[in-house]
């Protein structure tokens, strides 16, 4: 899960984490009277879940995500043009996202600017430290060009962030006297963050210098472990679902695992490992998955029937590949409800359907007696090849 840049400012509020002071405006209206709060020179940004905001271009032909002004006149009339209005930047895609909430926050004078991160590095199965003296850039580009300018740094984690992993990223940033000082208290305030909210990433960049001697974190993005949520309520309330796919807002509501993809063959699996397996076997024989969607080790019928209007809501699927192997699952279940979803909506396109193991020949009777005009798979690549064929038809 994703929070926005105003939220993250909240975060670091409670862990006291130093960032410049603002509050988030749904209206022009509200945007004009933070700016009055605030006083002088104070940055507008649009609050979607993307980078590349500040280069960005609205739909409406307005330029730019991220604005500085002096005028809070001048603020509510750009908020005006953002509110409501589709950015596109080079994370977004061509489709962009609709800018409902604007942040309006304290500018500041910057000396210089750096990165930092601690993101969960899955292969070293520990947190790490990522640091660069190259920050408010494309970090990727930076990692990719020149590879030297990125500091990694472990972080144990039975043992946690120790005064020497402190130390060697504030000289790996050229930090000195007072502000070494300042950093060392960032860095561990958010690696306590990252630990108490069980994030995934927590980034700031730009991280800047003030010529006054401050050491600010003036822009956010956060990642958190999903499978955590359950023990971070107020985390999972700042949960934005007008950023995210509809149908994979609607697949979490039935606790099923989709994600969209691009293609046109659209598979239901049991399990992330077989559904993995099945969109590359349809790629091996020519097709393109059109989603990854795992029913997991229980579903139950309504799940499965709510699995096919997902899977029909995306207007590119012109197939449908049902790839079911019955360990926990029980065969029959997954007949019962690909039964039940054909007869709710109205089908119209090739449906293939391959199932092994628990309950398999009463499974197979069940969509025999059905009358639901489907492929029968014996195996796999079967399936693949036979789902293929049917939308080249």
């Amino acid at each position: 899960m994703n929070i926005h840049e105003y939220q993250a400012k909240e975060l670091f509020a409670k862990f006291d984490i130093p960032t410049p002071k603002g509050k988030v405006a749904e209206s022009a209206a509200e945007a004009h009277a933070i700016a009055d709060e605030i006083g002088g020179q104070v940055v507008i940004k649009a609050q979607v879940h993307a980078g590349g905001r500040g280069k960005g271009t609205f739909k409406n032909g307005f330029q730019g995500g991220v604005h500085l002004s002096g005028n809070a006149d001048e603020i509510a009339e750009i908020a005006d043009k953002m509110i409501g209005q589709t950015l596109v930047t080079h994370q977004t895609g061509e489709s962009g996202k609709v800018v409902n909430k604007v942040m309006v926050a304290e500018a500041v004078d910057i000396e210089k600017e750096y990165y930092l991160a601690i993101l969960m590095d899955r292969e070293g199965r520990c947190p790490v430290i990522v640091a660069s003296k190259e920050g408010g850039v494309n970090i990727e580009e930076v990692a990719e060009k020149t590879p030297e300018k990125i500091l990694r740094v472990p972080i144990h984690p039975l043992s946690g962030l120790g005064d020497n992993q402190i130390r060697e990223v504030s000289e790996g940033l050229g930090f000195q006297d007072d502000i070494a000082g300042q950093f060392a208290a960032l860095l561990d305030s958010l690696h306590a963050l990252f630990i108490a909210c069980d994030c995934s990433m927590v980034e700031i960049n730009p991280l800047v210098t003030t010529p006054g001697g401050q050491l600010l974190a003036l822009d956010a993005k956060f990642g958190f472990d999903d499978n955590a949520l359950y023990r971070q309520p107020e985390i999972a309330a700042m949960r934005d679902t007008s950023e995210e796919d509809p149908r994979e807002v609607a697949a979490s509501e039935y606790n099923l695992n989709y994600i969209g993809l691009d293609g046109n063959i659209a598979c239901l699996v049991n399990g992330a490992g077989l559904a993995m397996a099945t969109m590359d076997i349809i790629k091996y024989y020519g097709g393109e998955p059109a989603n990854f969607l795992d029913v997991g080790g229980g579903a139950s019928e309504e799940q499965v029937t709510n699995a096919f209007k997902i899977i029909l809501g995306d207007t590119n699927v012109k197939g449908i590949l049902v790839n079911i192997f019955g360990g926990i699952m029980d065969c029959d279940v997954i007949a019962h409800g690909i039964v039940a979803a054909c007869k709710q909506v109205d089908l119209g396109i090739p449906l293939v359907v391959r199932l092994e193991g628990n309950n398999v020949e009463a499974g197979k009777e069940t969509l025999s007696k059905s009358g639901v005009n489907l492929i029968a798979a014996d195996d796999l690549a079967d399936a693949a090849q036979k789902a293929v064929r049917a939308i080249a038809a």
